[in-house]
């Protein structure tokens, strides 16, 4: 018999685990599926805009993968800060950390910390609920906000503060920011990016919704966008940035539809500043222009952008879990092929997949493949630490090493509480947004 822990209930997590359990080569898997939350599925839940049904249903597979009888999830359990990695190997034969990019990566320029400036992923946790969310202030008295970043985050974001309340009545959007986006007097979104639209990260589906809000429009300033030399000719792009500029071109044809909120989109500017005393009022962005080479440069001349809202989505990176070996340059966990390196040295029995792995990178089905390769280097491995005995009971000893872990029960109750929060709101399933009330459904309390 293999023990193994996967920490972790993302996708990456989630895959790891099921690759584990339906492989033939080692007989008598079973997996522990450990999450600081108590909620399964990571950034699927806690990630994807609330209008996104359609890959919101994602959960529907991964719970399939979770309800296998050789799985066992565990949430409420903290590993690192509060269970070391060192302890975990004593009650499992091996470790897979699955635990993303947790952190935003910074923009590094001055009055960045003022009230008012968040990271794009502040903002989404608020939307979707996640405990750990700030209780908001995001939107209320903001009149223009500037999203700085042009890849699917910041199309979220602008979306959402674009949608009205009762476009996202439907959805499960906790009832504290539900009332505070119905409140919202936003109404320029400026989405800037400091090259061009044929460099924009975000994917044409994405993009075509900004266009197709009934209560905003979507506007490119068509002088900057010229800058970029495929604005007129993409006929030689690849065939996603071709579709992108398609897009854009005829956004700035159309423009002037006065459908009330408006979303600009603005190309080669480089923010240098968030100006203001006691809150942001502005943005400063330099100019930029083409370098030839797929870059740009900066061309000394500066523009400001009101803002009462900046909410910044320039990428993610991973954090350092405590007693795990961390590549503070990649913002990465060191490995070979999915095995954990310590001094250059693999580690026995400690692995990694997702994006501890190999960085902020790929789509969510990118996980699955991430994940056998991992899986396949600890199978390889299992016969050197497969023999070690452990202790007989892994939910006693995560008790005994002072953990509380919630079960799938526990989660099961937490759905519940959920949908019968949404009919006495008079709304859909609605997330529950705090802790207390988290651990309260998922021990029948509440």
């Amino acid at each position: 018999m293999l023990r193994v822990a996967v920490v972790g209930s993302g996708p990456s997590g989630v895959y790891t685990a099921q690759a584990l359990v339906q492989q033939r080569d080692v007989p008598g898997v079973t997996v522990d599926v450990l999450d600081r939350l108590p909620c399964p599925y990571g950034l699927v839940r806690y990630g994807v805009a609330p209008d996104h049904e359609k890959i919101k249903s994602l959960q529907s597979n991964l719970r399939e993968a979770l309800e296998h009888p050789a799985v066992t999830f565990l949430g409420n359990v903290r590993v690192g800060d509060g269970l070391a990695p060192r302890r975990l190997l004593d009650l499992y034969h091996a470790v897979v950390y699955c635990v993303g990019a947790a952190a935003d990566r910074r923009l590094g320029i001055p009055g960045e910390d003022l009230p008012g400036s968040f990271s794009a992923t502040e903002f989404v946790s608020w939307y979707s609920a996640h405990p750990d969310a700030a209780p908001g202030g995001f939107v209320l008295g903001a009149r223009s906000a500037v999203v700085i970043g042009v890849g699917n985050v910041a199309v979220d974001v602008a979306r959402v503060l674009a949608r009205g309340a009762d476009e996202l009545r439907a959805t499960d959007v906790p009832d504290a920011a539900l009332a505070a986006l119905a409140d919202s007097r936003v109404a320029d979104i400026h989405m800037v990016g400091r090259r061009g639209p044929a460099q924009a990260k975000f994917t044409t589906k994405e993009l075509r919704e900004l266009g197709a809000l009934p209560g905003a429009e979507a506007l490119v300033e068509g002088g900057e966008a010229a800058l970029d030399p495929a604005w007129e000719d993409a006929s030689g792009l690849p065939a996603a940035a071709r579709r992108n500029v398609e897009v854009l071109r005829g956004w700035d044809r159309e423009a002037g539809r006065g459908r009330g909120r408006r979303i600009r989109l603005r190309f080669f500017l480089r923010p240098v500043a968030l100006l203001g005393d006691d809150a942001v009022r502005a943005v400063r962005f330099e100019r930029t222009e083409p370098d030839g080479r797929g870059g740009v440069v900066g061309t000394g001349r500066f523009e400001e952008i009101e803002a009462q809202l900046v909410l910044r989505s320039v990428g993610y990176r991973g954090v350092p879990i405590p007693g795990l070996p961390f590549d503070s340059e990649n913002g990465t966990v060191p490995h070979d092929r999915g095995r954990v390196l310590r001094d250059g040295v693999p580690s026995p029995g400690e692995y990694v997949a997702g994006w501890i792995k190999r960085g902020p990178t790929g789509v969510i089905g990118t996980n699955r493949s991430c994940a056998k390769e991992t899986v396949a280097s600890l199978l390889a491995d299992a016969e050197a630490f497969g023999g070690r005995r452990l202790p007989e009971d892994s939910l006693a000893a995560l008790r005994l090493a002072g953990q509380e872990p919630v079960r799938w029960p526990g989660w099961l109750g937490i759905e519940a509480a959920e949908a019968a929060l949404g009919r006495r709101l008079g709304r859909g399933t609605v997330k529950i947004p705090d802790w207390d009330g988290l651990l309260a459904a998922a021990r029948g309390q509440g």
